[in-house]
């Protein structure tokens, strides 16, 4: 993956850390080199931050060495946090994180093992969904453990014209339990939840269509993980169209695959994206810590 250091970013004033901003020679995505994560982030830094994050949507942040600590207080600064429906899978004393990974231990799973096993975007399924997610590299198997993205901006800039029509001031169903029968029936990664918990994750209905609330940019709104039905449409009629919207959102010219490196943290924007886990071989071990930021109602 190429990537190529834009023009303001090379030059830092006194008091502020040096460090480049690298956009990927990709549909989106870039990569924070020099920027220390350990160390307060002042006014100007964070706000070439947050400038980058809207403009590539994924940002990847190099070889980070930060405390849980750390990675709560830099995300809390893009809002108030949201604790994962799966509290069993948090880390211990930090409710706020949850830890994405495949390990065993005395029989027990440590984390959510098969996260990402659906393309989604990260609690769709909520009255407000999430702004975005940091993901911070614990423990990286050899090989696997890819995570793709997919521009849901560009997917509704290339959406043909018929598909717009069909979907335009339109709303659909998303609902955690949509898929959590089958990831239930074929892993040891999904509890049953209880009342409480299923109470926290009733169906939500949310446009299409989404307006983003910082840039303005629309994208489509819906995965085949959470989304179960666009309303006013009759059962086949909608299956048919979620399917063509699912196929067009992940074609290749849409899509970034995140090998991961040792240290890193990624920060992605759940209003423009789409992800998916391409999956880790049973036998290595792979363990990340995230954390999830409130965003605002879809409109």
């Amino acid at each position: 993956m190429t990537t190529t250091a834009t023009p303001d970013e090379h030059t830092a004033q006194d008091g502020q850390q040096h460090f480049d901003i690298r956009a990927f020679d990709a549909p989106l995505g870039a990569e924070v080199v020099g920027l220390d994560l350990g160390k307060p982030l002042g006014a100007q830094d964070f706000a070439r931050v947050h400038r980058a994050h809207l403009n590539h949507h994924v940002l990847v942040f190099r070889d980070q060495r930060i405390t849980p600590e750390q990675q709560i207080a830099f995300s809390r600064r893009f809002g108030p946090l949201q604790a994962h429906v799966l509290h069993q899978f948090a880390l211990p004393g930090y409710p706020d994180i949850l830890i994405v990974s495949n390990i065993v231990e005395n029989g027990k799973p440590v984390g959510l093992g098969d996260a990402g096993h659906f393309w989604h975007s990260d609690l769709s399924y909520k009255e407000k969904p999430s702004l975005g997610s940091m993901l911070y590299a614990q423990e990286l198997p050899a090989e696997g453990g890819d995570t793709l993205f997919a521009n849901m901006h560009l997917a509704w800039d290339t959406l043909p014209g018929h598909l717009r029509r069909a979907v335009e001031g339109r709303h659909a169903e998303h609902t955690y339990l949509a898929r959590y029968a089958e990831l239930q029936a074929r892993s040891p990664w999904r509890p049953d939840l209880s009342a409480e918990q299923i109470e926290q994750v009733k169906p939500v209905l949310h446009p299409v269509v989404r307006t983003h609330p910082e840039t303005g940019r629309k994208a489509l709104f819906v995965s085949e993980h959470f989304t179960t039905r666009i309303v006013g449409l009759p059962e086949d009629e909608s299956r048919a169209l979620l399917d063509e919207l699912f196929a067009h959102s992940v074609r290749p010219e849409h899509l970034y695959r995140h090998v991961w490196r040792e240290r890193d943290l990624l920060f992605w924007d759940n209003r423009s994206l789409m992800h998916l886990a391409a999956g880790t071989p049973d036998h290595l071990r792979r363990k990340l810590h995230r954390t999830t930021i409130e965003g605002d109602s879809p409109f």
